[in-house]
């Protein structure tokens, strides 16, 4: 199985992060929410899961194995 770089794993996260707060302080735009969705979907499929939360998970467990103990 292909993995994701860890930067490109760890740029995912924040930018799911950032985006998903926005959307939690009803601030989001329809574009906001719109690049959310993407996020997610390519969270997930970078890392071959099918839920938001098991790709956080998964993205962070993989940072974790590459970078070493408090890398995420």
């Amino acid at each position: 199985m292909m993995w994701a770089n860890p930067a490109v794993l760890r740029e995912l996260i924040e930018r799911y992060e950032r985006l998903s707060a926005e959307v939690d302080d009803d601030t989001a735009t329809p574009q906001v929410s719109s690049q959310l969705r993407d996020t997610a979907y390519t969270l997930c499929v970078s890392t071959g899961t099918r839920d938001i939360e098991a790709a956080l998970d998964a993205a962070r467990d993989r940072i974790g194995a590459i970078a070493g103990p408090g890398a995420v």
